[in-house]
């Protein structure tokens, strides 16, 4: 039986039409940063095919070395800009900043990562696969919700979340915007794409 992380952690189901404050468990995160806009920027692709190679030799690492078999998860994205107006109203895609992720099982080591990386180096092109690093997150306190429809849909619902629902809830903007694809872009009607939109947050001291 395949382990499917996402059916395992709480917080990679969220709701349409409801943001719902939730406590996001430390995950280890197969890792790459890059600059500009998801579109056109040439890093973001090449971000994209290096870490799908290692994620999947990780998977077969895994089930040949210790009989654990994993689904791979979907692309998560962390999103950020010096002033996040850029981000949540102007959209103003070439002055963003990412780090494109891929969540994986506790195990999996430095060690892992480095056969793995060796593995895809043999197999693939991705042109990346140096810069990819295995890093543990603990987003912590977060709110979150789901939106269904295109990506570049999103801005009302992010100022909806940054300007009522957190401060409504006596809540304050902490660390970086947190993105789930649970859908394929490619193959995937851009009305039908799901993303889990999530944002760290804290409370206030006394």
């Amino acid at each position: 039986m395949k382990v499917d992380l996402k059916k395992q952690i709480p917080t990679y189901t969220a709701r349409r039409g409801r943001f719902d404050v939730v406590e996001v468990p430390p995950l280890g995160y197969l890792m790459v940063d890059g600059h500009g806009d998801p579109n056109t920027a040439p890093g973001y692709r090449d971000a994209v095919a290096s870490l799908y190679p290692l994620a999947y030799r990780l998977k077969f690492l895994l089930r040949d070395e210790i009989g654990l078999d994993h689904v791979v998860m979907p692309l998560e994205a962390l999103w950020w800009a010096d002033d996040m107006a850029a981000f949540t109203t102007a959209r103003d895609k070439a002055r963003w900043d990412w780090t494109l992720m891929i969540a994986v099982p506790d195990v999996v080591t430095g060690a892992h990562l480095a056969a793995a990386r060796a593995a895809a180096a043999r197999g693939t092109h991705g042109p990346l696969l140096d810069a990819v690093r295995l890093e543990r997150l603990d987003e912590g306190l977060c709110v979150q919700t789901l939106h269904v429809g295109p990506y570049d849909a999103e801005g009302p619902v992010l100022a909806e979340l940054h300007e009522r629902v957190v401060p409504g809830h006596g809540l304050r903007l902490r660390g970086r915007h947190h993105e789930i694809y649970l859908g394929d872009a490619r193959r995937t009607a851009p009305e039908k794409l799901r993303t889990i939109l999530r944002q760290p947050v804290e409370r206030p001291p006394a």
